[in-house]
């Protein structure tokens, strides 16, 4: 017997695809999709609150802190001494949000001097502590 239909009476195997079962599944496959879609794409029409949803970012205050070559301290501008430089830090360190402290060292001063200043800035508890350098050289 001969699949795939032929006057002909061979007893060869016809290799040929029988698209009907292949027709027939596609189409229920549409009617299914057709059918699904408008189900999937339905919802429920609600009025929703507005809301912001940027941050609300404070940006911390930065101070500057100086060392001169002979030593001398500068808090910004202003000359002070390594006690009234612990004092300033030490309100600093309580501020919300902290401050972040910008330290600069002459480059002829004594490393001792920048240490004392680092030390005072750690012993006060601020957390944010930067070197200021000059890229030029």
């Amino acid at each position: 017997m001969a699949f795939g239909g032929g006057l002909d009476d061979n007893d060869e195997v016809m290799s040929e695809i029988n698209m009907t079962p292949l027709v027939d599944v596609m189409l229920v496959l549409l009617i299914i999709f057709i059918i699904t879609v408008p189900v999937l794409t339905h919802s429920v029409k609600v009025d929703l609150p507005r809301a912001d949803n940027t941050i609300n970012e404070i940006k911390p205050e930065t101070v500057n802190i100086a060392v001169t070559d002979g030593g001398q301290l500068h808090w910004n501008e202003d000359a002070v001494t390594i006690e009234e430089l612990e004092q300033r830090l030490a309100t600093a360190a309580r501020q919300e949000p902290q401050p972040e402290i910008h330290l600069r060292g002459d480059r002829t001063v004594s490393y001792e001097h920048v240490i004392k200043a680092m030390a005072a800035v750690q012993k006060a508890g601020i957390l944010k502590l930067g070197f200021v350098t000059d890229p030029g050289q």
